[in-house]
């Protein structure tokens, strides 16, 4: 890999190691590399990260899943149960800031992949472990994937049709929330420079992200419900409508903006309907309201509503496939669809959400498995010396 890769960004200069697989662990390394960090993935010679072996697409050697989760990163092949990769590892140890793991609690141990055996080595360096149910506890050596803790957690129950069965999100919202909220975690750790075991679980993560609605239990009863469309629970109208051509995504809190929505459909009498004029009115009529904005909307197209309501403010999107966005103006605009160069040709992926106007994102390919193992002089991660938690 190329190491000007890591020349820029605001983590530049910290090397952290990362002994991960599929999706939570690499995702959470990738944003930190993105931001410059010095990513070493270090992985089991043969078949390394499993990512590397998940669907059908190929860009030479490159596996899609895996780039998509990896780049800007190096690879390390070593045996961390042999004696050689455990000495290795402690002394990669003993040059980086930190390390992050969501492999299960079981094998972080038997590794020695936690704060507690690793600060011989380092005493500041800060250790992630991105677990299913934390790194201790009665759960903790469960088996947990996405899909699981979308069933514990409630989302399955709340996700789809009030008359249909539980659903799961349409993507991997717990496995790419616990890779935000590890790299946030760590990061925190890093700017406190002492160093310590850092404990972000899956479970725990899609509870936090369930704040509002687990608050109108826990202090109210208020018991989740589902509602047609996708229904907001305080909000109405905040759902998706059917249109004469596709589906309309409408979401109107303010009652200034319910007045503009109701003038443009041709309701206006609407307005000061004691059972519409207010949010708490719309609420308490729900049915009514949704039936009759439905009646209004079936009537038009998706584009033609967008067209007239979205130059009053009113919040208004069509619902379209990722394909659909990937390809879209505001894609682009955004600059959020970037290629990678690699010598079998470009790999185009999703880029860095995070935006900093001095320091434009540069993008890296992801590592051929093991590819920085050998040899290993001159690197610059095989020689450089962290930086003192002091400010050095």
């Amino acid at each position: 890999m190329n190491d000007a890769t890591h020349a820029q960004g605001p983590l530049a200069g910290i090397r952290i190691l990362e002994v991960s697989h599929m999706l939570a662990g690499p995702y959470c390394g990738m944003l930190l590399a993105d931001l410059g960090a010095e990513v070493i993935k270090i992985e089991a010679p043969g078949q390394g990260d499993i990512g590397r072996q998940i669907g059908p697409n190929y860009i030479g050697p490159h596996n899609a899943y895996f780039a998509s989760l990896n780049r800007n990163k190096h690879s390390l092949c070593l045996d961390l149960t042999s004696e050689a990769g455990k000495g290795r590892l402690a002394e990669l140890v003993a040059s980086s800031h930190a390390l992050l793991t969501n492999i299960r609690p079981a094998a972080i141990r038997k590794l020695g992949l936690t704060y507690d055996a690793l600060r011989i080595h380092n005493e500041k360096l800060a250790c992630l472990a991105l677990t299913g149910y934390g790194l201790d506890g009665p759960f903790a050596d469960k088996p947990a994937y996405d899909y699981v803790i979308q069933a514990l957690a409630g989302v399955m129950a709340m996700t789809g049709d009030p008359d249909g069965p539980p659903v799961k999100t349409g993507y991997s919202v717990v496995d790419n929330s616990a890779g935000i909220m590890g790299a946030l975690g760590l990061t925190a750790k890093l700017v406190e420079g002492r160093g310590g075991q850092v404990d972000v679980s899956l479970y725990d993560t899609m509870l936090s992200q369930l704040n509002y609605l687990a608050s109108a239990y826990l202090n109210a009863g208020q018991k989740v419900e589902r509602y047609p469309g996708g229904g907001h629970p305080y909000i109405v109208p905040a759902q998706i409508f059917g249109t004469r051509d596709g589906h309309l995504a409408l979401f109107i809190t303010h009652d200034g903006f319910w007045a503009d929505f109701c003038r443009e459909v041709g309701h206006p009498e609407w307005i000061d309907d004691p059972r519409r004029s207010t949010m708490e009115a719309r609420a308490a009529n729900r049915e009514r309201v949704v039936d009759d904005i439905q009646a209004v909307l079936s009537t038009g197209t998706t584009d033609s509503w967008v067209d007239r309501l979205s130059p009053l403010g009113v919040v208004v999107a069509g619902v379209q496939s990722l394909e659909t966005a990937l390809e879209s103006a505001l894609t682009q605009s955004r600059q959020m669809v970037v290629s990678v160069p690699t010598s079998h040709g470009e790999i185009r992926m999703v880029g860095n959400p995070i935006k900093l106007p001095d320091q434009p994102p540069r993008y890296g390919p992801p590592p051929l498995l093991g590819e920085d193992s050998e040899p290993l002089q001159g690197r610059r991660w095989d020689i450089h010396q962290p930086h003192d938690a002091e400010g050095g």
